[in-house]
């Protein structure tokens, strides 16, 4: 019901505007002391105060600069006549009754006033709700900023809780977490210390709580109440909650993604929680889970990381090491093999020569690949030596020519076509011509006897440099002009399918030959490492059995 306030000492006002209030059904009142005044409207809920001016025995502006502070709660009518001038008093009032007025439009007025002040309630309330809102976004907002910043999972869960309390003003909150530490954790944040007969009954009911998510299934993980560990953070400790924080608002939240469970968490606060409460901590709750999920995947990744770096430099240092324990006692064969060919230890007959070429040629050959080992070894630890200087490309391609050791098993026409007035390179010598003898080699291996392996030289730029599709990526980062070498030759070349992986390490591409001539599979990739030191790149181009052509690049020197 709304409540009137008159202020008179007038009788036949007060008699008037009490039967007019009861006709309008208000509730209404009479008073003219100004300390029973103050008294009523700061303890009522009073929407309209008429003050009558014309009440001579009244101080009217000593009652409106006492009322002022609560004016807030209601409005103020005038009722006067028009020789009332006081201008401090008038610009107080929201309307003026005269005194003469009749009775119809006193009604009006005091209806008007009602409505208005009724609409000013309700824009003040939208008002305050919209600045809630706003101050609750402003909260998710920067929370959610936090969130996509960080991949620290005991951050994260901080960030949750300090934004849980901007936008919610929390009692007390309880985390069960399993993803901040080794073990699981229950974070209490609280304004007011806590008993610990109270932490124990907080454990307890957040523990059941928990174990009810998943009631009929299996928990995700085993929590044990008598061991399990509480971080306890006090806003006040000066006062302390006791159990009738329980009967607190409370909400409670889940905090997952799919199948990915990092704990929970139920929130406590003294004042009811709103529909809007809720939304904001359920947001919350479920925004944090997704960077947790990103955490957990990045700590995840660098452990397998770690895991790896790890397992690469124990196989790094174990092929140095086996490769080195080899070579002592290999080298001794080949000496001892050498010897006997000689003939220093007795008569070499035709069949022992024979036996003597095969362990010598084979001794050689595990050489090679233990020398393959080694370079891949110091290549991937980053300690192989090079020593660049000013060099001609041709002397390379001269130098690996000249070396029969490549086709002495096989019969094939080893041909060269050498631009002339190339540019110098600024290169290890040795380490291109490994690179050159590598791409022979595995040539000479996998094409038949009697075809043409050709090793060709040029100047090329880097715009008309053309590869297959799956070879674009490695030259794409080229720019300038480069001296190109390729080794073409007429064997059983590859599938487009397997392109990519020719330079894979250990890599073969199975075929019938290529099962048949062995080898490491390793002299491409050492092949790619040293090319990609010198600032350079290589690639392939083949078909089944219409041959290959591999190709490397370094750069030309202005």
């Amino acid at each position: 019901m709304i409540k009137v306030l008159l202020v008179s000492q007038r009788a036949e006002k007060i008699n008037q505007y009490t039967e007019l209030f009861s006709k309008l059904r208000y509730d209404f009142v009479a008073m003219s002391d100004e300390n029973m005044i103050f008294d009523y409207l700061t303890a009522s809920d009073c929407e309209l105060v008429i003050i009558d001016t014309l009440s001579d025995r009244i101080n009217i502006q000593s009652l409106v600069k006492k009322i002022k502070p609560l004016q807030d709660k209601f409005s103020i009518v005038l009722l006067t006549d028009s020789t009332y001038g006081n201008k401090d008093i008038l610009k107080n009032a929201t309307s003026i009754i005269d005194d003469n007025m009749n009775e119809d439009l006193v009604s009006g007025i005091i209806a008007m006033n009602v409505r208005m002040r009724g609409n000013l309630e309700k824009l003040s309330a939208t008002n305050r709700d919209l600045a809630d809102s706003n101050y609750r976004l402003n909260a998710l907002y920067a929370t959610s900023s936090q969130f996509a910043g960080s991949l620290d999972k005991e951050k994260l869960i901080t960030y949750m809780l300090e934004g849980m309390d901007k936008a919610l003003s929390y009692s007390l909150t309880s985390t069960l977490s399993f993803c901040t530490e080794d073990e699981p954790v229950l974070i209490i944040n609280s304004l007011y210390e806590l008993s610990p007969e109270l932490i124990d009954a907080i454990k307890l009911r957040t523990v059941l709580q928990y174990k009810s998510l998943f009631e009929g299934r299996d928990l995700p993980y085993e929590v044990d109440i008598d061991t399990l560990k509480v971080k306890k953070t006090v806003k006040y400790p000066a006062s302390r909650f006791n159990f009738t924080l329980f009967q607190f608002d409370n909400m409670f939240s889940p905090i997952a993604l799919g199948d990915n469970f990092f704990g929970c968490i139920e929130i406590f606060k003294k004042t009811p929680f709103t529909t809007e409460n809720a939304t904001c901590f359920q947001t919350i709750a479920q925004q944090v889970s997704l960077p947790l999920k990103s955490a957990t995947l990045y700590q995840e990744l660098k452990d397998t990381n770690e895991k790896l770096k790890k397992l690469e430099r124990l196989k790094s240092e174990f092929i140095s090491i086996v490769s080195h324990e080899l070579k002592t006692p290999l080298t001794s064969i080949q000496n001892a093999v050498s010897i006997m060919q000689s003939g220093k230890c007795g008569e070499i007959t035709p069949e022992y020569d024979k036996f003597l070429t095969m362990a010598k040629r084979n001794s050689q050959k595990l050489y090679r690949i233990i020398n393959d080992l080694l370079d891949l070894s110091k290549i991937e630890a980053g300690k192989l030596d090079y020593h660049f200087e000013d060099i001609n490309i041709n002397s390379v391609i001269e130098c690996v020519k000249s070396t029969t050791v490549l086709t002495k098993d096989k019969v094939h026409n080893l041909l060269t076509e050498e631009a002339q007035n190339l540019p110098l390179v600024k290169a290890d010598s040795q380490r291109l011509e490994q690179i050159l003898t590598n791409l022979v080699s595995n040539a000479v291996k996998f094409t038949p006897e009697g075809k043409s392996i050709t090793i060709k030289s040029e100047l090329v730029d880097a715009g008309d440099i053309t590869c297959p599709e799956v070879f674009e990526p490695v030259v794409s980062g080229l720019n300038g002009k480069y001296v190109m070498i390729s080794v073409a030759d007429e064997g059983i070349g590859i599938s487009k399918d397997n392109l990519l992986h020719v330079f894979d390490k250990f890599a073969q591409i199975e075929n019938s030959l290529s099962r048949n001539v062995g080898g490491s599979g390793l002299g491409l990739p050492i092949a790619k490492q040293l090319i990609e030191a010198h600032n350079g790149a290589i690639w392939c181009d083949s078909e089944p059995n219409k041959g290959s052509v591999f190709s490397f690049v370094v750069p030309a020197e202005d």
